[in-house]
C-alpha cells in the first residue's frame, strides 16, 4: 500500500460515481472491495466517501430521480486552478458541464468534457487531497480512455494538462500513453468503429484485485455482470465487469 500526498496537475485524483440506489451501491462496492463509508460534503446532495483502512478512495453519489443520466465511473484530474483550466478546456475545443465550484471546504471542482465527448472530472484540493492510497486491492490504478481515434484528443490533454503522449506505432493498434515528466498518467485506445454508439467516448477506470479470476465471480453473486471474462494483458489479468446498474469498470491484478 502506497500513501498519496497532494496529486501532480494533470494526475488522476480521484474517482467517483453517480446512481440511483445509492444505498444498494454501496453494498455492492463494499463487499466487493471491503469499503467502508462516510459522509461527504453536502453541498454535492447525498454523496459519500469510500474508505479503505481509514484512508479515501473514491466517492458515491445518488442522482436526482428525475434525472436519467448514465451511470459511469468518472475520474478526474488535479488542477491548481479549476477556473483557470476550465478556460483553457473551453479554448481547446472542450466543454464544461458544471461549475466550477466549491465543494465545502473540501475543494473546487468541474465536470468537463474533451473534444471527443468523454466526461470527466476537474479537482483542485483544499481539504480533500483526493484518491490517499494507491495500490492495494480496492484503489483505483489505472485510467484509460477509450476514443474513436486518439490523435485529436491526445492534443486537447498536450494543450490543457501540459501532458506527453508516446508516439502510435502506425502498423500497429491506435494506443499511446500520456505522461507527466516522463511518468505514465493514463492511456488513450482509439477503438475505431469498435466505440459502442451507446456509451461514445468514455474514460476507463481500473481497480486493483487480489484475484481477477476469483472476483469476476464473486461479482456475479452480488448482482455484477461479467462484459469481458478475465484474460492477460499489457496491464495484467484484467476484465471489465458492470455492477448492478450498469456502471463499468476493470479489475486488474497489476504484475508485481
Amino acid at each position: 500500500m502506497t500513501e498519496a500526498t497532494r496529486h501532480t496537475p494533470g494526475t488522476p485524483c480521484w474517482v467517483s460515481l453517480m446512481v440511483h440506489g445509492l444505498d444498494a451501491t454501496q453494498t455492492f462496492y463494499g463487499e466487493l472491495f471491503g469499503w467502508e463509508f462516510r459522509p461527504g460534503p453536502r453541498q454535492l446532495g447525498p454523496y459519500v466517501r469510500a474508505l479503505l483502512d481509514g484512508k479515501e478512495v473514491a466517492g458515491l453519489g445518488r442522482l436526482p430521480a428525475d434525472r436519467q443520466l448514465s451511470i459511469a465511473w468518472t475520474p478526474y484530474l488535479a488542477t491548481d486552478d479549476a477556473d483557470v483550466t476550465a478556460e483553457r478546456i473551453r479554448c481547446s475545443g472542450g466543454t464544461v458541464a458544471v461549475g466550477p465550484l466549491d465543494a465545502g471546504d473540501a475543494g473546487r471542482m468541474a465536470i468537463v468534457t474533451d473534444p471527443a465527448g468523454a466526461v470527466f472530472g476537474l479537482w483542485q484540493a483544499a481539504a480533500h487531497a483526493g484518491t490517499a492510497v494507491h495500490g492495494t486491492p480496492g484503489t483505483p490504478v489505472w485510467h484509460e480512455l477509450r476514443t474513436a481515434r486518439t490523435p485529436a484528443v491526445s492534443k486537447f490533454y498536450e494543450s490543457v494538462f501540459g501532458l506527453e503522449s508516446d508516439p502510435v506505432d502506425p502498423a500497429g493498434p491506435d494506443r499511446t500513453v500520456l505522461r507527466l515528466k516522463g511518468r505514465p498518467v493514463a492511456a488513450l485506445h482509439g477503438v475505431g468503429r469498435g466505440l459502442p454508439s451507446h456509451a461514445g467516448a468514455h474514460w476507463m477506470t481500473y481497480f486493483e484485485v487480489g484475484d481477477v479470476d476469483r472476483e469476476a465471480g464473486r461479482l456475479t453473486e452480488l448482482g455484477g455482470r461479467v462484459l469481458r471474462p478475465p484474460a492477460d494483458g499489457p496491464r495484467g489479468r484484467v476484465a471489465e465487469v458492470a455492477d448492478p446498474e450498469g456502471a463499468v469498470f476493470t479489475i486488474v491484478r497489476t504484475p508485481r
